[in-house]
């Protein structure tokens, strides 16, 4: 489908071919996909990669770690660095990036060598995602934003989904390298097809700026904190919080959030200004983000215990009981688009989260006798729910958005969903650890149900703290 750029100074000062959106939106999707599935494809053979480099489960988690400490740390940065420098040539550049260290994972002699590829891939990775919802603006007029960020949101929760079944696959067929040779043919298609068809109008920054002027000392405080935070709270799962490296990790945080924003008071481009977050639906948009991530994750985490544990399925059953979830919030990223562009982003956000909490007070009543059924009925609500917030949480935010500041925004947000997802794995184990009272991996089905219970009693808690924000912006807009 063809559709005319939007139209300003910059637009109308670089000649293009004509805009084909359907084919910029299939080059974003692919590379979105990439990303998540960069997240979650290489879980599966992490038991292989203990056999392979000889060494310890311990070891090999770093392969996912790596990855994710780098998306985190920089995804704000490179989304501040594609508005002051143009937005097109750094994502290509991300994409490269990611195809060349997956060339270098699946070749990784060594396991230091492999960490250091993923961690390359991270950098990669946190270009894509920072990047990729900051085009919607720049190439659909205001009435498809909702379809488009729906598209976009789909393939994040496809991405999801996909990685554990296409990662077994590939490690089945061809051991654990092809994991990441896979990248290869999604990104050299989704390069061929941004490349060629997203504008290069698009690429031209408002507000052009030298590399020696960029916040670089911002953006390295901001890196150093978020990835202090990130490990903090990666080793809490297995040392707890009183471990000494846990507390020394947590008081580096604050110390670096401290000097970063006294950076950012001084200096004149600021990596970002404190004024953003005047913006209520920023503020409260990147609140709910986290809180809502972080309960997600909870049934990620903890789904595979209840599952097995009490509901009694084999391991084909439990990955087949955990793809329900991801496939639903799937199904419906679409249609949530189409329902925020008719009846407006902030009220369909109110309803999603809506649904989200319902879902998590159901998951809440999970007990050893009803097992399965209220799972089911709980993560439906839970994944719909969840698809009818992200998408119109994302049309809403990059709508306010100004355009010289879009790169940014879109890395804020993907760094609340990350954020989200770090503190939920650690904070919600945790709760689930002291609820059962002992090791979950030994635990009686009673005691899981239990911990079950109190995670998710906490979650629905979180979830109505959420829906207070999101009236919150609603009541706003009306005044």
């Amino acid at each position: 489908m063809n559709q005319a750029l939007h139209s300003h100074p910059a637009a109308r000062a670089v000649p293009h071919r004509p805009l084909r959106s359907g084919l910029v939106l299939t080059g974003l999707s692919l590379a979105i996909l990439l990303s998540q599935l960069g997240t979650g494809i290489v879980n599966v053979g992490l038991p292989h990669m203990v056999t392979a480099f000889g060494t310890s489960f311990g070891a090999v988690q770093w392969v996912v770690v790596s990855y994710l400490l780098v998306v985190t740390a920089l995804i704000v940065g490179v989304g501040r660095f594609g508005d002051q420098l143009g937005k097109k040539r750094l994502y290509l550049a991300g994409l490269v990036i990611f195809m060349a260290a997956s060339v270098a994972c699946a070749l990784a002699p060594s396991l230091p060598v492999l960490i250091a590829g993923r961690a390359v891939q991270g950098l990669g990775g946190a270009v894509i995602m920072a990047l990729s919802f900051a085009f919607v603006g720049e190439v659909f007029p205001r009435g498809r934003t909702g379809f488009a960020m729906g598209v976009l949101s789909t393939m994040v929760s496809f991405g999801i989904a996909l990685g554990p079944s296409l990662g077994s696959l590939a490690l089945a067929a061809f051991g654990w390298p092809a994991m990441f040779w896979l990248n290869l043919p999604f990104g050299l298609l989704a390069f061929v097809l941004i490349s060629r068809y997203l504008p290069t109008a698009v690429d031209a920054p408002r507000h052009p700026m030298p590399a020696t002027r960029f916040d670089w000392l911002g953006t390295a405080l901001f890196a150093a904190t978020l990835a202090a935070y990130c490990l903090a709270m990666t080793l809490s799962g297995s040392r707890g919080f009183a471990d000494p490296l846990v507390l020394q990790l947590i008081v580096a945080a604050l110390a670096g959030l401290v000097l970063f924003l006294a950076a950012q008071v001084k200096t004149a481009t600021p990596l970002l200004r404190l004024a953003m977050f005047r913006n209520l639906l920023l503020s409260a948009s990147m609140a709910m983000s986290v809180l809502i991530y972080a309960v997600m994750m909870a049934t990620l985490v903890l789904g595979p215990f209840f599952l097995a544990k009490v509901a009694g399925l084999d391991t084909r059953s439990v990955g087949m009981a955990m793809t329900v979830g991801p496939i639903a919030a799937a199904l419906m990223g679409v249609p949530a688009g189409y329902v925020a562009d008719r009846f407006g982003a902030r009220k369909t956000m109110v309803a999603g989260i809506g649904l989200f909490t319902v879902g998590t007070f159901g998951m809440a009543q999970l007990t050893v006798s009803n097992g399965l059924p209220v799972y089911i009925a709980a993560i439906l609500l839970i994944s719909i729910g969840l698809a009818f917030f992200q998408t119109p949480n994302n049309t809403a935010v990059m709508a306010d958005a100004r355009p010289e500041q879009r790169g940014l925004v879109s890395g804020l947000l993907a760094l609340s969903r990350n954020l989200g997802l770090v503190t939920g794995a650690s904070l919600m184990g945790a709760v689930f650890a002291l609820a059962v009272g002992g090791d979950s991996a030994t635990a009686a089905p009673e005691a899981i149900a239990h911990g079950m219970r109190i995670v998710f009693e906490w979650g629905g808690a979180m979830g109505v703290l959420a829906l207070l924000l999101a009236l919150a912006t609603l009541r706003r807009r009306r005044a």
